[in-house]
């Protein structure tokens, strides 16, 4: 009987480490919600100071209001 304690308890020793080995893993998730305002505001003011092209502008401002 002795002898198979001492296997079972070392087993269940190391079974239990194990389980937690694949711990500090840390998962964030940011999610940035803008409205279509917000974006167009944003916009503007990247042509306003000169960040990016009236082009550049125009085919932004399209893909906002399409949703994309």
């Amino acid at each position: 009987m002795k002898s198979l304690l001492l296997p079972a308890i070392l087993g269940m020793s190391l079974l239990g480490l194990a389980a937690c080995g694949g711990g500090g893993a840390k998962q964030t998730t940011n999610v940035q919600a803008t409205t279509v305002g917000q974006q167009l505001e944003d916009l503007k003011s990247a042509l306003d100071s000169g960040a990016m092209t009236q082009a550049e502008y125009e085919k932004e401002r399209k893909k906002v209001l399409k949703g994309k």
